[in-house]
């Protein structure tokens, strides 16, 4: 400790400059390590009675400090001070590289990241980074499905706050619905509605640098490039299986949930996957689209062309576990097996 010509005492460590000798001896504690005082009921340690005050305010929800303009209290003096700089205007905190001003020095600390490209925020699903750990929070959002924004007008449902302040200019009228003329959707603005426009017209402006293919919305190509890295992003929670696209994911869902949403109209029979209706369709128009190219016979799905092409192939994938005889299809395989349990089944 040197005792200066102004009568201020500096630390030895890191040189700061103070007043009275108990300041700097509190000060001293930041170097030391050195917390003496304990917080009786979550046992944090604190190197200031100061501390261990404001600090006890979490668990009593005492807030003494109150805000004239919007009423909001404060538990903390400079959480108060950080928070009237919204309504003051204030921006203190100047960014050195490109004049940028905050208000808070959390939003500068953030802000210089984008200068100095570090990302210290990592996704643990699909080890995406980022500068802000709200951006992760959103982020994750898109693995777990969560939308814990709701439109009070609509209830509609979004996974970020900002979404759904551009989702509210629907209803304020700020930003009328722009519709399709050829199928009637609505879109919020045209900013979506021409990209939807290549549906119709065919265009296909973004190509697959891996294999060239082509697609009329950039979400697409980005879809379709987890084919070529591998990506899974999306995760069941039941099973831990993995997908590479949300609607898979939702699709696999109702095999857990025993969801059924998709139904026949002839005979009402209910599917959990749209094309399972579309296959079952055909039993209804008796449309064969799935031809046999060794024999030429046709069929209605491609999975009954599968399982007929397995008699050519000599493939006999279903295996009883008694006997170890092998089968074509699992239904020669169910049947075989009353053979050892003794079941019949009734003729009509």
């Amino acid at each position: 400790m040197m005792h200066t010509r102004e009568k201020t005492f500096q630390c030895e460590v890191c040189d700061k400059l103070f007043k009275l000798s108990m300041q700097l001896k509190l000060h001293m504690r930041i170097h030391t390590g050195e917390r003496p005082y304990k917080c009786e009921i979550c046992d944090k340690m604190f190197s200031q009675s100061g501390h261990i005050k404001m600090h006890m305010r979490i668990h009593t929800g005492e807030k003494p400090f109150k805000c004239e303009v919007c009423h909001k209290m404060f538990s903390q003096s400079g959480s108060f001070k950080q928070h009237m700089m919204i309504h003051t205007g204030e921006k203190p905190f100047k960014c050195e590289v490109c004049d940028k001003v905050f208000n808070l020095p959390g939003s500068l600390k953030g802000h210089m990241r984008i200068h100095s490209g570090e990302k210290p925020y990592k996704c643990e699903v699909c080890d995406k980074t980022f500068t802000k750990l709200g951006s992760l929070k959103d982020h994750t959002r898109i693995h777990s499905g969560e939308k814990p924004f709701t439109c009070e007008v609509c209830d509609k449902m979004f996974n970020r706050r900002g979404i759904l302040k551009e989702h509210m200019k629907i209803h304020t009228a700020e930003r009328p619905y722009k519709k399709c003329k050829i199928c009637d959707k609505m879109f919020k603005g045209s900013r979506s509605l021409i990209p939807h426009m290549r549906i119709h017209t065919g265009e296909k402006l973004f190509k697959c640098k891996m294999c060239a293919k082509m697609f009329t919305q950039n979400g697409a190509l980005q879809v379709h490039m987890r084919i070529h890295t591998g990506e899974k992003p999306f995760k069941c929670e039941v099973c831990d299986k993995r997908f590479n696209n949300t609607s898979y994911l939702k699709t696999h869902m109702r095999m857990h949930t025993g969801k059924k949403p998709f139904k026949c109209e002839v005979c009402e029979k209910m599917y959990s996957q749209r094309g399972q209706v579309n296959n079952h369709m055909r039993i209804h128009t008796g449309e064969k689209l799935f031809k046999c190219e060794v024999c030429d016979k046709i069929f209605s799905t491609k999975e009954y062309l599968q399982q007929h092409t397995r008699i050519h192939e000599g493939e006999r994938p279903y295996k009883c576990e008694i006997c170890d005889k092998m089968f074509i299809q699992i239904g020669h395989l169910k049947r075989h097996m009353r053979s050892h349990t003794g079941k019949k089944t009734i003729e009509v």
